[in-house]
């Protein structure tokens, strides 16, 4: 009877275990990658509502070019990539801004 009532405290105490662990697996990927993320997609969209026009810029497609103009009731930008190439892209693929950027050293 004794080893009965053992082995039932047993099993809850490693059920909850189980979900203290569980608990400390969200906790830990929520420090190491969810909060990173919410915070660099913050960054990322406050640096795309304050565009302006002569910034140097990367969009998502890795094209490099100067912010010619922006149009903000179709909510597009049009970047100038070489001489006489100006092109139009979404303001959301604008991702960022390559004047604060380190200069690459060859």
């Amino acid at each position: 009877m004794t080893n009965m009532f053992l082995a039932a405290q047993a099993a809850q105490g490693s059920g909850m275990s189980m979900i203290l662990m569980m608990v400390a697996i969200f906790a830990i990927m929520w420090f190491f990658m969810i909060r990173p993320q919410q915070k660099k997609q913050k960054e990322i969209q406050q640096f795309q509502n304050s565009l302006t026009e002569g910034a140097q810029v990367v969009t998502s497609g890795g094209i490099y070019g100067t912010v010619k103009s922006i149009d903000m009731s179709r909510n597009t930008v049009d970047v100038k990539i070489a001489r006489d190439v100006v092109i139009t892209v979404d303001r959301s693929c604008i991702f960022s801004d390559m004047s604060k950027a380190a200069p690459v050293q060859k």
